[in-house]
């Protein structure tokens, strides 16, 4: 069985149990695998950190665990890693990690270790397990993905190349007589092959028999089977399997060896959770946290919107908070520009990566509980110093995946700009325009330096930004302290009345 990118979605957790107690009455010796990204997404983990969602994992029984790029979240807060720290320490189930470095993180290098036991022990973690299913063994290696060090605030830990990882994990099991092995990763079914992905890795690395795999939350009916490697000949099948996202579904896969350590036979399947029904001891457990929960969902922050603000997503050129304006970015950068010029008043505009908005706002009041899950991440608000030269290159990766979706896309307030989806990336911004105090714009001089707000994590060269990153080690950002679903509420209470609107801030011209 296995789950990957719950995202602290604990609201229907007492029916993922009962669907792993109806696959362990059929089959007792299935192992509960997870790939990773428990943390971060709803206000269970803005609360807890983490803890909610391991009582329930402990509860059920995981067995087996790696880390998700969303489990380095908190690197940067004062306390570093201690939440995820606790998260291993207090686990029922050792992790597996063959490509993170941990020897020079104060609160994670303890809990390390560089050798494969011949048994694992809880709240450890290690370069890969071996375990007896069915009186054999089989090998478990972990990877996280290496744009982790971009997209998260790991800090001091560091993640190295996947693939000469996961060789080197598979070659020491095959030397414990192991034939049989299994990839935890936390690597996207199908990502920017740039970084890594499960289908190069089953292409690359002989002798992994099943990735499960996360990041990419994909939802993958049934079983891939890769059949050649990375020059087209034939090899050893690998199955990759991946269960979607937020405990939607709990994956089963079922798997056939021969004498080899060759997969000969396969199965599996999604189970959709919510067709469940709860189980009593789950949905009693989940009260006193849900209790809690309640209470600050339902504080009013003194703002109201007549119209949902929708968050869409979509890969295919559709509308998305990833590939396109919407009016929820637009509300959110508005906020932030607001909050920053209290501040400075020589910040021109703001910009906000869509990956960082990651739910909807619901008509009628809004509330804490709507403006923390909108804005889950925690992130502080900086101000930076760049010149328009800078902004171009910024707005050109912002669009440089477009109409496919990427997290790094830019949302805009205080400016305007027009590109062009169909020329080659690097050279699709046309226009880039400052808005002025009397709602007139002027035109960005590539030669002239400005102001801008965006969130920490952005503004550290988070999403691949590296001329941010360039800004932050020249000392050219301040970062305010201000978080940003603060920022947000403070915004829409001063507004009372929340109606933003798509108004040609970011226009595709290929689109018209």
């Amino acid at each position: 069985m296995h789950t990957n990118d719950t995202h602290a979605h604990l609201d229907t957790v007492a029916k993922r149990v009962t669907a792993i107690k109806e696959v362990r009455a059929e089959k007792p010796d299935a192992l509960l695998l997870d790939a990773g990204d428990v943390f971060s997404g709803t206000l269970y983990f803005n609360e807890f950190k983490g803890q909610a969602d391991l009582e329930f994992m402990n509860l059920v029984g995981y067995d087996l665990m790696t880390f998700g790029n969303h489990e380095f979240d908190l690197g940067a807060s004062p306390e570093g890693h201690e939440a995820l720290a606790d998260f291993v320490k207090n686990a029922d189930f050792p992790f597996v990690s063959s490509n993170v470095d941990f020897s020079k993180d104060m609160n994670m290098k303890a809990l390390t270790n560089k050798r494969i036991p011949l048994k694992a022990k809880d709240s450890n973690i290690y370069p890969a397990v071996i375990k007896r299913v069915n009186h054999e063994k089989v090998g478990f290696i972990g990877l996280t993905t290496e744009e982790t060090a971009d997209i998260a605030s790991p800090e001091n830990v560091q993640f190295k190349n996947y693939i000469e990882s996961a060789q080197k994990a598979v070659k020491d099991l095959e030397r414990r007589g192991v034939n049989k092995i299994v990839a935890i990763t936390h690597l996207g079914y199908d990502d920017n092959p740039e970084y890594d992905n499960d289908l190069t890795l089953a292409k690359h690395v002989d002798g992994i028999d099943v990735i499960v795999g996360g990041h990419s939350h994909t939802q993958l009916n049934a079983p891939v089977v890769i059949k050649e490697d990375e020059k087209g000949k034939v090899k050893d099948s690998t199955v990759i399997v991946q269960a979607y996202q937020y405990g939607d579904f709990l994956g089963t896969l079922d798997v056939e060896f021969n004498r080899k350590g060759q997969v000969i036979n396969q199965s599996g399947k999604l189970i959709e959770v919510k067709t469940k029904t709860d189980d009593p001891e789950a949905a009693k457990l989940l009260q006193k946290y849900s209790s809690k929960i309640a209470e600050l969902k339902n504080t009013p922050t003194g703002g109201e919107t007549a119209k949902a603000l929708e968050n869409p997503r979509s890969d295919n050129g559709g509308p998305s908070v990833r590939s396109n304006e919407t009016e929820l970015g637009n509300l959110i950068t508005d906020g932030m520009l607001n909050k920053a010029k209290e501040v400075n008043p020589n910040v021109s505009f703001a910009l906000q990566n869509g990956g960082g908005i990651r739910a909807p706002i619901d008509a009628g009041p809004i509330t804490y509980g709507d403006v923390l899950t909108t804005l889950p991440f925690g992130n502080t608000l900086a101000t930076m110093k760049l010149t328009g030269a800078e902004i171009k290159t910024a707005l050109e990766h912002s669009v440089s995946q477009s109409p496919k979706e990427s997290g790094g896309f830019l949302h805009v307030s205080g400016m305007k700009f027009t590109y062009d989806s169909t020329k080659a990336a690097g050279s699709r911004v046309l226009t880039m325009e400052v808005k002025n105090a009397d709602d007139s714009y002027t035109a960005i001089d590539t030669a002239k330096e400005y102001v801008i707000a965006t969130n920490a994590f952005t503004a550290k060269g988070g999403d691949g930004y590296t001329v941010f990153k360039t800004a932050y080690e020249q000392g050219r950002v301040t970062d305010l302290g201000l978080s940003d679903w603060e920022n947000l509420r403070d915004y829409v209470a001063k507004l009372k009345t929340v109606a933003p609107k798509v108004e040609g801030r970011i226009v595709d011209v290929a689109k018209k």
